[in-house]
């Protein structure tokens, strides 16, 4: 079924943090990616040798690996995530930037159904930093991902260094993301949702300036 891009724009303009806000739209666009990715690695896994699955699995991505399968799916877990957050629009366009940066950094990692929801969550909370103002804490974020806050606390910090702490995103590689989205849903001009980090970025700017010249001025009095 097509989606307008009227429905998109709507879903980053009029996106509030309410309670009683509607999952926004990129949620449902991130969780088909990732589902076809998962379908895809299936494949891929029953058609490998031995020799691939071994060196997989003594990588140091293994630290995603969980004992069991969560019996929760993409979309549930990320909407989970989004009831119990409210992170913006933007926090999930950037934590795709980090996973398709970790999956290029690291040829090796599959995302599999044992690593995924401890990948989205970790990328999300990260992301959520890096974009939002004000974040719950980490041990927060553990409840929500179903996980223990050592656990978190441990993904958060292997993945910082497994990424060589590159976490930058600027606005033509956040625009390059949005577009892939667009793109996903088989429409034209839709997202639009680099408005919210140009947004993010000015405002963090303008602050930084502002106490700059808050501390000179003290010094000249």
């Amino acid at each position: 079924m097509a989606i307008s891009p009227r429905k998109l724009r709507n879903d980053v303009y009029s996106y509030t943090y309410q309670d009683d806000s509607n999952t926004p739209l990129v949620i449902s666009v991130l969780a088909s990616l990732i589902e076809r990715t998962l379908a895809r690695n299936e494949r891929i896994s029953r058609n490998d040798c031995g020799a691939t699955m071994s060196r997989t699995t003594s990588s140091k991505t293994r630290v995603f690996d969980c004992n069991e399968t969560p019996d929760m799916t993409i979309q549930s877990y990320l909407e989970r995530i989004f009831k119990y957050t409210k992170a913006g629009p933007s926090v999930y366009v950037v934590a795709y930037v980090y996973i398709d940066r970790f999956c290029r950094s690291h040829p090796e990692f599959r995302i599999t159904g044992r690593n995924v929801h401890r990948l989205l969550i970790t990328t999300i909370m990260v992301a959520s930093k890096y974009v939002e103002d004000m974040n719950y804490r980490n041990s927060y974020y553990a409840r929500v991902g179903g996980i223990t806050t050592k656990e978190m606390n441990s993904l958060e910090l292997d993945f910082l260094f497994l990424m060589n702490f590159r976490m930058h995103v600027n606005v033509s590689v956040f625009e390059s993301y949005c577009c892939h989205l667009e793109r996903e849903v088989s429409i034209g001009g839709g997202y639009h949702i680099e408005k919210t980090l140009r947004c993010a970025e000015e405002t963090k700017y303008r602050q930084t300036n502002d106490r700059v010249f808050n501390r000179i001025a003290r010094i000249t009095l």
